[in-house]
């Protein structure tokens, strides 16, 4: 049975993720600025947490952070056409400053491509300037028709990496580290995400690249979710802006260049892979709380017995466990047992006099609701027994999201096969196709080749539409 204010997802799922966003206190609609959400404390808390454990892996890499302007000369988008063609439909251009019309138009960023490349042309000369390996965190505007919040809104929160190369090989070596050390290992180590890494085909690639790569999730209603992109953008936005350098052989060349990022989805993607009824579920490597202690008495007489208690045993926890003690006098235990399953916490501490006396406490673990994931147990070795039950924790939200997307994972051999499994998870099979029979199929079930998977069969097959011999699979889903 769900929790109240909660619709089941077998009921809704979407009306479930929307009811979970505000139950669980994660955003706000921004009424007064279309398209836009309030992130409140819980949901940029979460963010924060993305952040750290992201910019941990990029800097490790050898990138570095810096800030770039938020508006863009529109002629720089102009310059690019495909680039432009992709985006169009969704710039938001400022018109006027300062109660002037202005004489040229900014667009709000919709990614940095453009206003990066302006200034790297600026300081990439020689070959020794190479690579140039920058991050940025930012924010970035795009016009969204429907919006869904963290999925998809007119303004979001995100990373974008955008680097320099000497050669091809340089940059394809780039693209591919970014989406395995650094957006795979974090999607399946912290969120607990399996993911499927692979390239898009030219119709579903980044508009200007030469190869866009990305991972795939499945959330709990089948459908994917984009989790990261990466992607090789070859020579074309350094011959638009001009990126040029010397070589060992004093010859000029133009370079290589690359982008990649993830976003505030990724808390979308969280809430779908992992909550679930009861509220919201946060892997304890991301958690901004993984442990929520509740002291439970009935006067000051055993107030005073139980947070002495309390604070004797989280004084250990201090620096190895991210905590809080809610003594709050207002609030029944069971609302705040409430309170902290719909939050996600991992773990949940009760202790009241009984407790303190027997020198015993309850434990409750979010991954699994009611009595089956209560026990009680010694206050002896506590903090080691709560760091092996997080890592637990985290391995079987891991565990659990495999095993769900290996049973909504369908082989395909017949286009009557794939229009059959489609409804129900990802469908991989062979594929031969052209762009025009890619359009044909999404016009047909709804559904997009999501990847080319970067693990291939050795073995050939026939394309699930035309029948042509090929050694290529591909992944089809409908997605977010």
């Amino acid at each position: 049975m769900a929790k109240e204010g909660i619709t089941p997802r077998a009921q809704d799922y979407s009306q479930w993720y929307l009811d979970i966003v505000r139950q669980a206190d994660l955003a706000d609609y921004a009424e007064v600025v279309r398209g836009c959400i309030v992130f409140k404390p819980t949901g940029y808390a979460i963010w924060e947490g993305i952040q750290r454990g992201l910019d941990e892996r990029i800097k490790a890499t050898g990138h570095v952070n810096a800030y770039f302007p938020l508006l863009i000369p529109k002629s720089f988008l102009m310059r690019e056409a495909e680039h432009v063609e992709g985006f169009a439909p969704e710039v938001i251009e400022v018109t006027r400053g300062g109660g002037e019309e202005l004489t040229e138009p900014y667009v709000v960023r919709p990614t940095s491509e453009t206003i990066i490349g302006y200034f790297y042309a600026k300081w990439v000369r020689s070959w020794r300037d190479l690579p140039l390996l920058i991050n940025q965190w930012a924010n970035v505007m795009r016009w969204e028709m429907r919006t869904r919040p963290f999925l998809r809104t007119a303004e979001f929160l995100w990373q974008e990496g955008h680097t320099v190369h000497a050669t091809e090989q340089d940059a394809e070596r780039e693209t591919l580290m970014i989406l395995n050390d650094v957006y795979t290992d974090f999607v399946e180590q912290e969120m607990a995400i399996p993911v499927i890494r692979g390239i898009k085909t030219e119709r579903e690639k980044f508009p200007g690249a030469l190869r866009s790569y990305c991972i795939e999730a499945m959330m709990q209603d089948g459908r994917a979710l984009q989790a990261g992109t990466s992607h090789n953008l070859g020579q074309n936005f350094a011959r638009v802006f001009d990126i040029t350098f010397t070589d060992q052989n004093n010859t000029i060349q133009h370079a290589w260049t690359t982008s990649w990022g993830v976003s505030t989805r990724l808390i979308g993607a969280l809430i779908m892979a992992h909550s679930d009824d009861d509220g919201l579920i946060i892997p304890p490597r991301l958690a901004p709380t993984q442990v929520v202690v509740v002291p439970i008495y009935r006067n000051d007489a055993e107030r005073t017995i139980v947070m002495e208690a309390v604070q004797r045993i989280t004084a250990l926890w201090r620096g190895k466990l991210r905590f809080r003690i809610d003594d709050r006098d207002n609030l029944t235990p069971g609302f705040k047992f409430n309170e902290w399953e719909l939050k996600g916490i991992p773990v949940r501490i009760e202790i009241g006099p009984r407790d303190v006396q027997q020198e015993t406490v309850a434990i409750a673990r979010r991954d699994i609701p009611g009595r089956p994931g209560k026990s009680f147990v010694s206050q002896n070795g506590l903090l080691e027994r709560i760091e092996a039950l997080l890592s637990e924790i985290q391995q079987s939200l891991f565990d659990r999201a495999l095993a769900f997307r290996d049973a909504h994972m369908f082989d395909a051999t017949t286009y009557d096969e794939l229009i059959a499994h489609v409804d129900h998870g990802f469908v991989r099979c062979y594929w031969a196709g052209s762009t025009e029979d890619e359009k044909r199929i999404q016009e047909e079930t709804r559904a997009t080749i999501r990847c080319i998977p970067l693990d291939q069969p050795t073995e050939a097959g026939r394309c699930v539409l035309t029948g042509t011999e090929t050694t290529q699979q591909v992944i089809f889903a409908r997605a977010y």
